[in-house]
């Protein structure tokens, strides 16, 4: 399946759902999605991975050249929704150092405002649920 990016805000955070497979060939997409939103100003992103079911390491990669650019200017990108195999995959990787990882949608929002309880994402309690699964 085809990567597709749909976006939407809340709370003035870009937040772009992607629906497929972030992989070679498709994962550019991701890329420029993310410098157009820099270009219109707007550099607190969450990527929302709900809807994705498979990353390679070319998606990886353009996950971290992501988060570099926005780095740069002075921007955030967090992940939210993961589900388990990419959740591995980021311990893996030792990505899950790198990204802030959320549950849902509402907490990587949270995480924006500092005045705000942020409830973390617990890698470990998620794996130990999740055993056996998927």
């Amino acid at each position: 399946m085809a990567l597709e990016i749909q976006r939407h805000e809340k709370e003035g955070i870009s937040i772009l759902d992607l629906n497929g497979r972030l992989v070679v060939g498709d994962s550019n997409l991701l890329r420029e999605k993310v410098n157009e939103e820099v270009a219109q100003g707007h550099n607190q992103i969450i990527l929302n991975l709900k809807d994705v079911d498979y990353i390679d390491s070319t998606g990886l990669g353009i996950m971290v050249i992501c988060y570099t650019s926005l780095q740069k200017t002075g921007g955030h990108v967090k992940l939210a929704n993961l589900n388990r195999r990419n959740i591995e995959l980021l311990l893996l990787t030792k990505l899950s150092t790198v990204f802030e990882l959320f549950g849902d949608e509402q907490s990587a929002v949270n995480s924006f405002f500092p005045e705000r309880e942020i409830k973390h994402f617990d890698i470990l309690s998620f794996v130990q649920q999740h055993k056996g699964t998927e």
